[in-house]
């Protein structure tokens, strides 16, 4: 019968508001960045997606263009 009445769970809010405890507790001990690498990282970030966005964008441009010349040397006949 022990067992049984030590095993119980406490109830949803209590466990809760323990997660929340801890969850604030382990922000309290993050380093956060500057604000100088923030923009920084942020920049990087962008120049490789606006890179990409080049890239992928040939691509595509270059596919479509030979695409369609395949397909107008087969209607051609």
């Amino acid at each position: 019968m022990k067992a049984k009445t030590a095993a119980k769970k406490p109830n949803i809010f209590v466990r809760m508001g323990r997660k929340l405890k801890e969850v604030f507790s382990e922000l309290k001990k993050v380093t956060w960045p500057s604000f100088g690498k923030v923009v920084k990282s942020t920049g990087a970030v962008l120049a490789v997606v606006i890179a990409f966005l080049v890239v992928f964008g040939a691509i595509n441009y270059g596919l479509g263009a030979l695409l369609d010349l395949i397909t107008s040397i087969g209607s051609s006949t």
